[in-house]
C-alpha cells in the first residue's frame, strides 16, 4: 500500500512539475539524451551521441527562437538507472524531450514517465516491436527487429538454405527476431531445427556455437545487440563453422559497421538484412559518412548513428512546426507523419503507430577500397513493422 501511495505521489509530482515546464524554459529547449556510454552497449551510446552532435553542428543550436541544449546521461544499460535518470531529467532539468534508449528494457522502464509527464520520447536505438505501444508519447527513429528478420526469412529459402538453427540474445528484440524470422522461413518451406537463446548479460557464445556445429544446419541465423557481433563472429570462425559449410546469416547487428573492419576476412560473404549500411550509395549518405568521420577521428557511422541523426531531425522539425511554442502534445503531433530523406534512404513516421517505415536492404560483406563493408544487393521498400500487423 505504501509503495502504491509513493508511486502515486511521484506520478503527481512529475505531472505537476511537467506542467510548469514551458514557464521555466524561457528560451531554452532541452533534450535529455539517455544512452549506454559505458558497459556492454557503449558503442551504441558513442555512435548516437556523435550523430546527435553532428546534426546540431550542421543545423545550428537555435530553432524557432529556442536555444537547443543536449543533456547526455550514461545509464550503463541498466533499466532502473534509465528510469531514475529520466525522472530527474523531467523533474529537475525540465527537459522538453527524452531521447536515446540503447536497449528495450531501458525504453520500457521510461515509458510511464513519458506518459505521466506528457514528454515526447524519441527512441533512437531500442528495436522490440512493442515499444511504441508502451506509451502514446513514444516515437521511434531506429528500426524494429521484425522489419529486418522477415526480409531474411524470405531471402534464405530462395538461396539454398533449407535448415537453420537460430541463436538470439534472450530479451525482447531477440525473441522478436527469432519469432518473425522463423514464421516467415517456415512459411517459405524452410525448417528451423533448434532455437537457442543466450543470456543478455555476460554472454558466452561458445557452448551454443558448439551445439550448432554438431547439428550441422545449412545456416545459423543470429541476432545479438549492437556491439556483440564481433564476439559471435570471432567464435564462429574459431570453431571452423564456415569451413564446415555452415553459413552465417542474420539481422545487420552481427556485421555492425562500427566493428566490421576488425572482424577480418572471415566476415566476407556474410549476408544480413537491415535498414542502414555505411556503404549505402546515396549522395546524402556519402556526405553523412564523410562528415561523421571528420567529426569523430575517422569513426564509421553504424545503424545506431543514423537512428540518432534522424531522431534529432524529427525533434528539430517538430520544434519548427510548433514555432517554438506548445508543450509535449503539440510536439508529439508535429513528429507524427514526418516524411523525409535520411542517410538510410526514404523514411517516414507512421502517424498511427508512431513507428518508423523504411526500406530494408539485403547486404553482403565485401571489400570496398580495402575495407570491409555491408554492400546492398536488394531492397524491400517502405517496410512497416510486421509486429503491428498482427
Amino acid at each position: 500500500m505504501q509503495k502504491r501511495l509513493f508511486l502515486h505521489a511521484t506520478a503527481l509530482a512529475i505531472v505537476a512539475l511537467a506542467a510548469t515546464n514551458s514557464v521555466a524554459q524561457d528560451n531554452k529547449f532541452k533534450i535529455g539524451l539517455i544512452l549506454p556510454m559505458t558497459g556492454q552497449q557503449a558503442s551504441t551510446g558513442r555512435q548516437i551521441e556523435a550523430a546527435a552532435r553532428l546534426y546540431m553542428a550542421q543545423n545550428g543550436d537555435t530553432v524557432a527562437g529556442k536555444k537547443i541544449e543536449l543533456i547526455v546521461k550514461d545509464d550503463t544499460s541498466i533499466p532502473d538507472v534509465t528510469k531514475r535518470m529520466a525522472q530527474e531529467l523531467v523533474v529537475n532539468d525540465k527537459v522538453n524531450v527524452l531521447a536515446g534508449f540503447g536497449i528495450t528494457p531501458s525504453a520500457l522502464a521510461t515509458a510511464p514517465i513519458a506518459t505521466q509527464s506528457k514528454t515526447p520520447m524519441v527512441v533512437m536505438a531500442a528495436a522490440t516491436s512493442s515499444i511504441t505501444q508502451a506509451s502514446p508519447y513514444i516515437v521511434r527513429t531506429s528500426f524494429t527487429l521484425p522489419q529486418a528478420a522477415v526480409a531474411m526469412g524470405d531471402w534464405a529459402p530462395k538461396n539454398g538454405i533449407k535448415k537453420v538453427v537460430t541463436l538470439v540474445s534472450d530479451y525482447g528484440p531477440g525473441i522478436d527476431a527469432e519469432k518473425y524470422f522463423k514464421e516467415r522461413f517456415v512459411f517459405n518451406g524452410g525448417q528451423v531445427t533448434e532455437s537457442l537463446r543466450v543470456p543478455l548479460r555476460g554472454p558466452d557464445f561458445a557452448p551454443f556455437l558448439q551445439k550448432v556445429r554438431d547439428a550441422k544446419p545449412d545456416a545459423l541465423f543470429v541476432f545479438v545487440p549492437s556491439g556483440a557481433g564481433a564476439a559471435v563472429m570471432k567464435q564462429f570462425l574459431e570453431r571452423g563453422m564456415d569451413k564446415a559449410g555452415i553459413k552465417l546469416i542474420g539481422t545487420g547487428d552481427i556485421t555492425d559497421d562500427d566493428q566490421l573492419n576488425d572482424m577480418g576476412e572471415g566476415a566476407l560473404g556474410v549476408v544480413t538484412s537491415h535498414h542502414y549500411a555505411a556503404a549505402h550509395p546515396s549522395a546524402m549518405n556519402k556526405k553523412f559518412v564523410e562528415a561523421f568521420g571528420k567529426a569523430n577521428r575517422g569513426m564509421r557511422p553504424n545503424f545506431m548513428a543514423v537512428g540518432g541523426y534522424d531522431g534529432m531531425r524529427v525533434i528539430y522539425e517538430a520544434l519548427k512546426i510548433t514555432k517554438g511554442a506548445g508543450g509535449g502534445d503539440a510536439l508529439l503531433a508535429a513528429m507524427k507523419g514526418q516524411i523525409f530523406e535520411s542517410p538510410r534512404g526514404p523514411m517516414f513516421i507512421d502517424a498511427q503507430t508512431r513507428d518508423v517505415v523504411q526500406n530494408i536492404y539485403l547486404r553482403k560483406v565485401e571489400k570496398l577500397n580495402g575495407q570491409l563493408h555491408n554492400v546492398e544487393f536488394d531492397v524491400i521498400k517502405d517496410v512497416k513493422d510486421p509486429g503491428k500487423n498482427k
